[in-house]
C-alpha cells in the first residue's frame, strides 16, 4: 500500500513558484518575440519576485525565527527551503544578466538604448542637465549620516544611491540619496533612456557641496509586506487597516539589490544598519535595480512596434446590437476575455443604475483597479435611489488603499458597504440586478471567474456568465443575505460557496469520476494546485486508471508520473501574452460536466475564503468550456509539461504551430467582421467550429 502523505510525492509549494517565474523569465528568452515583449517579461518576472520576497520569503523567515520546523506536505524545513530559494535565485540571475544584454542588443538595432549618463554624448547630457536641475534636483533630498544624522528609515522597495564621500580635509562621510517614486525610473531623451541613479550620481558634487565621491552604489531594498490584523479586537476595521498600511513600509528588511562592484566599505555600512545575511544580497551586472520599472519603457506608444500587436477585444452576436438585459432573458451568456469585450459587465452596472425599473443591485469587489467605471455607476444607481449593497473586501494584497478609497466613496453617497468577513476574505466574483417587471420581481445574475476590473480584462483570460435562472439567482440572494447578515452558515443549493462547498464537492465529482476507470476523463484548470486534500484524490482516482489532465499556470506541487500513483495525470502550464486566469473543472460523465470559479486549489481558498462555484448547466456553453480546454491541451507554442523530477519543458511544435491565444483572437475576429453582415449564432459556431479553425 502506497502512503499517499509520503513527503517524496509532494513538490514543494516555494520552489514551485520560481520554477513558474522561471518559466515567465523564459518568454524574455524567446527570440521568435519582438524585443519589446521580451523586456515586458523581464518587468513581469521581477514584479513577480519583488512580491515573493515581500511575502514568501518573509514568511519563511518568520516561520525560521519562531523554529517552526515543517510548513507543508513536502516536509521541508523553513531553514531548508530559503537555503534553496537563495540558491535557485542567485543561479538564475546569471540567466537574467545574459537574457537583458540580449535585448538591449536587439533594442540598439531598433533605434533604442538603455543606457548611463556616461555613455551619452555631449547634445544628450546638456539635455539630460536640464531636466535634471528642472524636474529632479528639487525633488531628491541628500541624506548625511554621523553621529548627528541618523541612518533614516527606508521605505519598503526604497530605491537610491549610498555614497562614500571626502571633504577637502580628507575627512571621509557616509551618505545617502533617495530617489523618491514619483520621479521616473528612466529619464527620457528621444529613444534613449537613462537610468535615473546614473544621472544623479553625476551631480553629486551639487548635492553635497565641498564633497568629493569616493564610491557610490545604487541599492534597493525589500521588507516584509505582509499585515497582520487581528480583525477580532478591531472596533474599528477601517482604521486597523489604514494602520497595517502605515506599518507595511516598517516591515522586516530582508532583501538588499545592489550593483556588481560595490565598494565593499559600502556594502559594509549599509548592511551594518540592515543586518541582512549575505545570501539575501543581490549583485546586478549589467540589469538596472527594479526590473518592473522597464514598464516605463514597454509602454512607450511611440515604441508599439517593438511589441506584440494589441488585439482590441469584440463584443460578438447576441450582445453587439441588442439590449443587455433583453438577451440575458432569452438566454445565458458566457464571455471568454479578453478575446470577448469586457464591456457588457461594465454595461450591466452602468445600464441598471440608469434603469427606472431597477430596485436593487448587488455584487463583491476584490480588485477593481484606481479608475472604476462600475464604482462610478454604483454611486449614480444610489444617488438615483437604488439600493445599493456591496462587498468590498478591505484585505485584498496590495490593493487596501484602492480599495478603501472605493469603500469611502461608495459609504459616503449612501451605498450599504460591507467590508469583509471576520477571519475570511471574500474572493467570489457576483454581481446581482434586481428589476421590477410588471407587479413582480426579476433577478438577472453574472457570476465570473475574474475581477470587476476593465484593465486586467484585457490582459487576464476570465470567463463570465450571465443568467436569469430561478434556482441560481435564489442561491445567490441567500449568498447576500449571509455577508451582510450574522449568519455563520448558508447552505445554497446550485451554487456552491467556500470554505464548507466546494472542495467536498470537487473530491465528490473527482471520485465519482474514478468509479469510470480509464473511460474516466478530468480536466482541473487552476493558478496553483496545492491543496494535499485535492492532491490526495487525484492521486488516487490516477491508481484508477482515470485520465487527468491539470492545467496549472503556477504553483502546482502535485507530482506527475509516478509509477502506481500518478501515471495517467499530466500536468500542463500555459504562458503568453495574456495571463491565464479562470479556474475551470471539467468532469467527462458529471451531469452538468463544466463548473467556474473564483476558487484556485490551494488551502486558502477552499478553507479560508469565501469562494463561488458555478455549475454551467446550458449544453452549448459547457461544450464551449469543453472546446476551449481541448485547444488548450494541443497548444505547441505556449505549453509546458512538467516532469516527474520537477523540471518544466516546453512541448515541442510538431505539425502546425497551435498558439491557443492567437487561435482565439483571430477566430474571435473573424466572427465580428462576419457580423457586419450577418448575425451567427455566436456560442454554437465558436463551440462546433473552434477545434477545426486550429
Amino acid at each position: 500500500m502506497i502512503d499517499l502523505n509520503s513527503p517524496q510525492l509532494y513538490f514543494n509549494r516555494e520552489l514551485s513558484w520560481l520554477k513558474f517565474n522561471s518559466r515567465v523569465l523564459a518568454q524574455s528568452l524567446d527570440e521568435t518575440l519582438p524585443p519589446l515583449e521580451r523586456l515586458k517579461f523581464l518587468a513581469i518576472y521581477g514584479t513577480n519576485l519583488d512580491e515573493f520576497y515581500m511575502i514568501r520569503v518573509a514568511g519563511l523567515k518568520s516561520l525560521y525565527k519562531a523554529r517552526i520546523q515543517e510548513t507543508g506536505p513536502d516536509k521541508l524545513t523553513p531553514s531548508q527551503q530559503l537555503k534553496a530559494i537563495r540558491s535557485y535565485l542567485h543561479t538564475e540571475q546569471l540567466v537574467l544578466e545574459s537574457c537583458y544584454r540580449d535585448i538591449l542588443s536587439l533594442l540598439h538595432n531598433s533605434g533604442v538604448d538603455i543606457k548611463p549618463h556616461k555613455a551619452l554624448d555631449k547634445e544628450q547630457k546638456r539635455e539630460i542637465e536640464s531636466i535634471f536641475f528642472e524636474q529632479v534636483y528639487p525633488v531628491i533630498i541628500p541624506i548625511a549620516i554621523d553621529a548627528t544624522h541618523p541612518f533614516p528609515h527606508l521605505n519598503n522597495l526604497s530605491f537610491g544611491l549610498a555614497l562614500k564621500l571626502v571633504d577637502a580635509h580628507d575627512n571621509l562621510k557616509h551618505g545617502l540619496i533617495r530617489i523618491p517614486r514619483i520621479l521616473p525610473r528612466f529619464i527620457q531623451v528621444e529613444q534613449t533612456f537613462v537610468p535615473i541613479e546614473s544621472v544623479v550620481e553625476n551631480y553629486i558634487k551639487d548635492l553635497f557641496p565641498g564633497y568629493s565621491k569616493l564610491a557610490s552604489t545604487p541599492f534597493r531594498v525589500t521588507r516584509n509586506a505582509d499585515m497582520a490584523i487581528e480583525e477580532e479586537e478591531a472596533d474599528d476595521f477601517l482604521e486597523m487597516l489604514e494602520e497595517g498600511l502605515r506599518s507595511r513600509n516598517k516591515g522586516t528588511l530582508v532583501r538588499l539589490e545592489l550593483k556588481e562592484g560595490a565598494d565593499e566599505d559600502l556594502v559594509n555600512f549599509l548592511n551594518s544598519h540592515m543586518r541582512l545575511k549575505e545570501e539575501d544580497i543581490y549583485h546586478y551586472t549589467d540589469a538596472p535595480l527594479s526590473l518592473g520599472s522597464f514598464w516605463q519603457i514597454v509602454g512607450d506608444k511611440a515604441l508599439s512596434h517593438l511589441i506584440l500587436p494589441t488585439y482590441t477585444p469584440k463584443t460578438l452576436p447576441p450582445l453587439n446590437d441588442n439590449d443587455l438585459y433583453d438577451t440575458i432573458e432569452k438566454q445565458d451568456i458566457l464571455l471568454y476575455h479578453p478575446y470577448d469585450s469586457f464591456d457588457p459587465v461594465v454595461k450591466f452596472i452602468q445600464q441598471a443604475s440608469t434603469d427606472s425599473d431597477t430596485i436593487a443591485i448587488r455584487m463583491t469587489l476584490y480588485r477593481v483597479g484606481p479608475k472604476s467605471p462600475i464604482i462610478k455607476a454604483l454611486i449614480e444607481a444610489v444617488r438615483d435611489g437604488k439600493q445599493v449593497t456591496v462587498l468590498v473586501e478591505l484585505k485584498a494584497r496590495f490593493d487596501e488603499e484602492n480599495n478603501l478609497i472605493w469603500a469611502k466613496a461608495l459609504e459616503d453617497a449612501g451605498a450599504h458597504v460591507v467590508y469583509g468577513i471576520p477571519g475570511l476574505k471574500v474572493h467570489a466574483k457576483i454581481a446581482q440586478v434586481i428589476k421590477r417587471k410588471g407587479n413582480k420581481l426579476k433577478s438577472y445574475l453574472h457570476l465570473a471567474t475574474g475581477n470587476y476590473n476593465p484593465s486586467t480584462a484585457k490582459i487576464y483570460t476570465d470567463m463570465s456568465y450571465f443568467t436569469t435562472k430561478v434556482a441560481l439567482n435564489n442561491d445567490a440572494t441567500r449568498f447576500f443575505h449571509f455577508l451582510t447578515g450574522f449568519s455563520t452558515h448558508t447552505e445554497l443549493h446550485t451554487l456552491y460557496m467556500s470554505p464548507t462547498e466546494i472542495k467536498p464537492k470537487l473530491l465528490e465529482m473527482i471520485s465519482q469520476e474514478s468509479q469510470h476507470g480509464a473511460e474516466g476523463h478530468i480536466i482541473l484548470k487552476s493558478n496553483s494546485l496545492v491543496d494535499p486534500g485535492i492532491i490526495k484524490a487525484l492521486y488516487k482516482a490516477s491508481q484508477a486508471g482515470t485520465k487527468i489532465d491539470l492545467i496549472i499556470r503556477g504553483i502546482c506541487c502535485l507530482k506527475p508520473g509516478i509509477k502506481d500513483v500518478s501515471e495517467t495525470i499530466q500536468v500542463h502550464s500555459i504562458i503568453g501574452k495574456y495571463l491565464e486566469h479562470p479556474r475551470i473543472y471539467y468532469f467527462k460523465h458529471d451531469p452538468i460536466k463544466c463548473y467556474i470559479s473564483s476558487a484556485d486549489l490551494m488551502p486558502r481558498n477552499l478553507t479560508r475564503r469565501v469562494e463561488l462555484m458555478t455549475p454551467i448547466a446550458d449544453p452549448n456553453l459547457a461544450n464551449r468550456i469543453e472546446q476551449i480546454l481541448q485547444l488548450q491541451l494541443k497548444d505547441n507554442q505556449l505549453r509546458w509539461l512538467l516532469k516527474e523530477s520537477g523540471e518544466y519543458v516546453k512541448v515541442p511544435t510538431i505539425g502546425d504551430k497551435i498558439n491557443n491565444h492567437t487561435i482565439l483572437e483571430n477566430y474571435v475576429t473573424k466572427i465580428h467582421d462576419k457580423t457586419r453582415k450577418e448575425a451567427p449564432d455566436y456560442v454554437r459556431k465558436l463551440a462546433g467550429r473552434l477545434l477545426k479553425e486550429s
